[in-house]
């Protein structure tokens, strides 16, 4: 199995391909990471094989924890590493925050859950929340670092710029395009 891929990304449009010394492998990987992929010349990730019958998919995270809360929610019957994908994508602690509250509109949100699904995830989640509470976030890196460091010099509380700038919203964005889009959703 293939546990960790480190190489030369090439992002073509929602693909990711890591060039590992001359064999491309085709990752799937969240929006977030896709932005990091396509600004940086090198990158890590942590990868989980998924095997069926007629083909081996890969799954990369810029983490061993976003792996981990990956990993828990493929366990769950019904989940599958596409959806289990999506789902990761919202972030450990809104995925927290979801289950304590038995929120099924924040799994509904996610292609391919219904309210049986969600109320399923939320059930089976239930007694790992603190497994999934001592998953953290990836440090904010590159044009959120700044766009955060810019936020909480002007005052702003730092746990809800953190949210903010984790958001799909900003994915691409320079910090002088993102600010005043930040500016407008905190003030």
């Amino acid at each position: 199995m293939i546990a960790y891929l480190k190489g030369i990304p090439k992002v073509l449009e929602s693909d990711l391909i890591i060039d590992v010394h001359g064999v491309g492998y085709d990752v799937a990987v969240t929006t977030s990471t896709l932005a990091l992929a396509s600004s940086v010349t090198e990158i890590e990730l942590f990868i989980f094989t998924h095997v069926k019958e007629d083909a081996l998919d890969l799954y990369g995270f810029s983490t061993s924890q976003e792996k981990k809360l990956f990993e828990m929610l493929i366990a769950i019957s019904g989940v599958g590493p596409k959806t289990a994908l999506a789902i990761t994508e919202k972030g450990s602690d809104g995925i927290v925050l979801a289950v304590q509250e038995a929120n099924i509109k924040f799994f509904t949100g996610v292609s391919r859950v219904g309210k049986k699904l969600a109320q399923k995830i939320i059930i089976d989640l239930t007694p790992k929340l603190g497994s999934i509470k001592e998953l953290q976030l990836a440090p904010l890196r590159g044009v959120q670092a700044e766009l955060s460091e810019a936020l909480v010099s002007l005052g702003f509380n730092s746990h809800d710029i953190d949210e903010l700038v984790r958001t799909k919203e900003f994915s691409g964005l320079t910090v002088e395009e993102a600010l005043p889009l930040c500016l407008k959703k905190l003030g």
